[in-house]
């Protein structure tokens, strides 16, 4: 267990328990989730308590992207002690890109929503950063797409993740593979 990140080790198993009790999701698929090497996780983003819902469908500790205005807030010391990377949105943030690019060579887990925010439109996704595919296509990683469906609905089956097969990404056309990501993650969701 690494030292820097035991709050999240601490927090993953009391999240589990909330979010499972409180919200029953239905979560498939987390045998796509590669356990011994790099990855990331990349979907749709529908709430705030998305993040939780990952965190509490895997075992593995998983480094989240999140904006950095989280990072100065009051719970701003929990955020970087359970090892989020925060993300400055308004530019470039190199200082960023290079602590994922680090992550995943050091064989971490990530996970990214690659809309860049919370989803608040009638569409289904919004479109995609590029982010995801450009860490995936610099550090040789695959994404492993996952949608969430439904509403975090007290005591109700009403929300689901479902994780999907791993993807390569092919490093000469990045346009091409977010668009291709974007679908997969959107077809998913009109199959749903």
């Amino acid at each position: 267990m690494k030292k820097k990140y035991l709050l999240y080790q601490i927090a993953r198993p009391i999240i589990t328990i909330f979010i499972k009790l409180i919200y029953k999701p239905q979560i498939h698929g987390t045998e796509n989730i590669i356990l011994n090497d790099k990855c990331i996780l990349a979907g749709n983003h529908t709430s705030n308590f998305d993040a939780l819902l990952v965190m509490s469908s895997t075992k593995r500790t998983i480094r989240f992207l999140a904006k950095k205005e989280l990072h100065k807030s009051v719970f701003g010391i929990l955020f970087r002690s359970a090892g989020t990377i925060p993300v400055d949105r308004s530019k470039k943030d190199e200082k960023a890109k290079e602590e994922a690019i680090n992550a995943l060579n050091n064989k971490e887990l990530i996970c990214i929503f690659p809309e860049g925010t919370i989803n608040k439109t009638k569409d289904l996704i919004i479109p995609f950063k590029y982010g995801t595919v450009s860490f995936a296509s610099k550090t040789d990683t695959k994404i492993v797409p996952f949608i969430i469906k439904g509403k975090y609905k007290i005591f109700r089956r009403n929300i689901e993740i479902k994780y999907l097969t791993p993807i390569t990404i092919n490093r000469d056309n990045l346009e091409q593979e977010n668009i291709k990501l974007m679908n997969i993650i959107k077809e998913e969701l009109k199959n749903e």
